[in-house]
């Protein structure tokens, strides 16, 4: 067995069924996903989640490992509003860095636009995105 680190890709996209993703529907309905299709077949596919009322506490519960009232992250949040990731709160890109692990996280974010809360002084070694979704262009 080899001790090289294995690479860990999280794809979280919004508003996806089981059916979007054929991976998960076997094909049988919805959409062909093929190359989506391969990287589940060659790693770890999620079977067991639950859905938060917002993309921001769902994301805040991936990312930190908590109950998004515990991060006070429940809804989405406005820009330039002081509500989004403190210091204290852990996440998943801390916890792979103190292994040996480079971080990077693309797309949308919705976790705070402030200087404070933006990835990467939360771990993730780099971020390209959007803070907010609305009327990004």
């Amino acid at each position: 067995m080899t001790d090289k680190k294995p690479n860990i890709l999280i794809i979280w996209g919004d508003d996806i069924g089981i059916s979007n993703l054929s991976c998960y529907s076997d094909g049988l309905m919805g959409y062909r996903t093929p190359n989506i299709d391969r990287i589940a077949d060659e790693g770890v596919r999620f079977t067991d989640y639950y859905g938060e009322q917002s993309c921001t506490a769902g994301r805040a519960a991936f990312i930190t490992g908590q109950n998004p009232y515990r991060t006070g992250l429940t809804k989405v949040g406005m820009p330039g509003a002081d509500i989004g990731l403190r210091a204290e709160d852990p996440t998943i890109a801390t916890a792979l860095k103190e292994q040996g692990y480079r971080t990077g996280q693309f797309g949308k974010n919705h976790l705070g636009d402030r200087d404070e809360f933006l990835p990467t002084r939360h771990g993730f070694d780099e971020f390209f995105g959007n803070l907010y979704h609305l009327n990004a262009e």
